[in-house]
């Protein structure tokens, strides 16, 4: 298998039609380049001219070591990691491709070295994790809720929900709140509210409002800006929704607003699924990823939406040096 270093360009055409994560974009790639701390370095693997599998890595170098970040901490991506496209159907010759393609890429960036550092968050459509562990890389297992939303309509939606769900939902049709979709100025609303409640709970917040700014921006029709709004204007929460070539993504926002009793998030994430189901321009999107399923305080809330629980990887170099090295990185980057 040849591994070579693609260009932005050469990444999109190389990306299959569906199967891959909302910041494997090569328009969400193009902010993570201009933000990340560090080198966005892309690697395709070609079998002849077919290409066979994709990993964006950022490259970092200090003093305790080179780093290889997929996705690159701080920047609130959920998952990037492998994505791997074998030509043909049959399970022998989908994991010899995995195989070759992780064995290939390692090699490729000098993952192996004495002070190289991996970590990669894979997609949740990469499902053979295997060949990083017969690599010696650590394993875990972490979950995040996807509704499904293929060939189905939203009153059967709505009735998979919790009860207490539904109830605010049905309430919130005769309530005063107006959920819409509206702009830049919006996202910044969500982005400060989100940034104030992380400060209220004395946690960290590493985002940048011209970081977000431009994600929104060049993402284009790929993101929007979901709101509510009281019936004199005022804003009560919002979110910000990210979308793939089959995935609907929440991403930043819905701190916990109630209004006249209702839990106003139930009504915008209620909003983003009736539009994932009628809208158009999202006929390709069969799936809302609600995020959240790894923080134990979300959950309760998080399993009201009757998703399924989907897991993804972590894999990470796993040695003591390294461990005491991803430490002293952690800490720099905090």
């Amino acid at each position: 298998m040849r591994v070579e270093r693609l260009t932005l360009s050469e990444w999109g055409d190389a990306l299959p039609n569906t199967g891959y994560e909302v910041f494997h974009r090569p328009a969400a790639l193009s902010v993570v380049e201009r933000y990340a701390d560090g080198d966005l370095v892309l690697f395709g693997g070609f079998k002849g001219d077919q290409p066979v599998g994709l990993l964006p890595v950022v490259e970092t170098t200090r003093t305790v070591g080179r780093t290889l970040m997929s996705p690159p901490p701080g920047m609130n991506i959920p998952r990037l990691g492998p994505i791997v496209m074998p030509t043909s159907p049959k399970q022998r010759k989908r994991e010899r491709v995995n195989k070759k393609f992780v064995e290939s890429v390692l090699e490729e960036i000098g993952a192996m070295g004495p002070l190289s550092l991996v970590r990669l968050l894979t997609p949740r459509q990469y499902g053979d994790p295997r060949p990083f562990q017969w690599a010696d890389f650590d394993l875990t297992t972490q979950f995040t809720y996807v509704v499904d939303l293929a060939e189905t309509d939203a009153e059967t939606v709505l009735e998979s929900f919790s009860k207490s769900l539904r109830r605010d939902i049905r309430r919130g049709r005769e309530s005063d709140v107006t959920v819409s979709v509206e702009g830049l100025d919006a996202a910044e609303d969500i982005y400060r509210t989100t940034r104030d409640r992380y400060a209220d709970q004395n946690r960290g917040f590493s985002l940048s409002w011209p970081y977000v700014r431009d994600l929104v921006t060049e993402l284009g029709d790929d993101a929007r800006t979901y709101v509510a709004r009281s019936a004199d204007g005022e804003f009560l929460s919002g979110v910000t929704v990210l979308y793939g070539p089959d995935t609907a993504y929440f991403w930043q926002g819905g701190a916990k607003t109630d209004h006249d009793g209702i839990v106003v998030n139930s009504l915008i994430h209620w909003r983003v699924i009736k539009d994932i189901l009628a809208d158009p321009t999202f006929e390709g999107v069969t799936e809302y990823d609600l995020m959240g399923a790894n923080t134990r305080r979300l959950c309760d809330y998080k399993g009201k939406f009757a998703g399924e629980l989907v897991p993804y990887y972590t894999i990470e170099t796993d040695s003591a040096a390294m461990n005491i090295a991803k430490s002293a990185f952690m800490a720099v980057t905090r």
